[in-house]
């Protein structure tokens, strides 16, 4: 593979020299892996300089080594940019929810992954929807549409750890795919059905799910045939408007 390459000069910016430095270390390797060599020939720092800045960027995952030794971005910043695009999508929630509400007369949430738990990071209730979950609350994701929603896409190595123990089957997660959208009836409030549908970032993976939830005698025991279409619609309007 090709060292990377910058033609361009860098010039420092904050004033504080080491973050300058630190900068013009990470604006060389946005243009991809680098060897130190190349690193000291473009920013014109010294090697010892580079070699120290270089290392202690790696301690705080900000740099990393490629197979072939070389330095490059590290996980951290992908990590960085990751949280970045959850705060566009809580603001972005904060009116797709209540208009998805206010057009179903049903509850609206959003939903996180954390580990084996689902969370929810926001919500646009109905007054009298009678299962009212406050932002914050967590649930196994072993049962119930959301959970389904967000474990759906997995590789096959993780589906599988996420199906043991739960009350769902690869075939229903099968079928989830397939509609885009999953559904349940009861679990948590025996008198509830839900409806859910993945909300995708870049590259096509599942960053949250938004579900539409609400008494049976509103929703029906089977609320994905009314109301699938207009989750997914949510689901699509929260990536767009949070830069997916």
């Amino acid at each position: 593979m090709a060292t990377a390459t910058v033609t361009t000069p860098l010039r420092p910016e904050s004033g504080v020299g080491v973050l300058d430095k630190a900068s013009m270390l990470l604006g060389v390797l946005e243009a991809g892996p680098a060897t130190l060599a190349t690193l000291v020939s473009v920013t014109g720092l010294k090697r010892p300089t580079v070699h120290r800045l270089a290392l202690a960027l790696e301690r705080l995952r900000l740099v990393a080594r490629d197979p072939d030794g070389r330095f490059a971005l590290g996980p951290r910043l992908g990590d960085m940019a990751v949280e970045a695009r959850h705060d566009r999508l809580l603001l972005a929630a904060e009116t797709v929810l209540p208009e998805l509400r206010d057009r179903t007369g049903a509850s609206a949430r959003l939903y996180r992954r954390r580990g084996q738990l689902r969370v929810c990071v926001a919500s646009a209730e109905t007054p009298a929807g009678g299962d009212s979950v406050p932002v914050g609350s967590a649930f196994p994701m072993k049962s119930g549409a959301v959970a389904q929603a967000l474990l759906a896409w997995d590789e096959p190595e993780l589906l599988c750890e996420g199906l043991r123990g739960a009350r769902f089957s690869a075939s229903v997660l099968s079928g989830v795919r397939r509609r885009g959208w999953a559904q349940s009836f009861g679990g948590w409030e025996p008198a509830m059905a839900t409806v859910a549908a993945p909300v995708r970032g870049p590259g096509g993976q599942v960053i949250a799910a938004v579900s539409l939830s609400g008494p049976v005698s509103r929703v029906t025991r089977h609320p994905g045939r009314q109301y699938g279409a207009k989750t997914i619609d949510a689901a699509v309007r929260l990536a767009e408007l949070s830069g997916g």
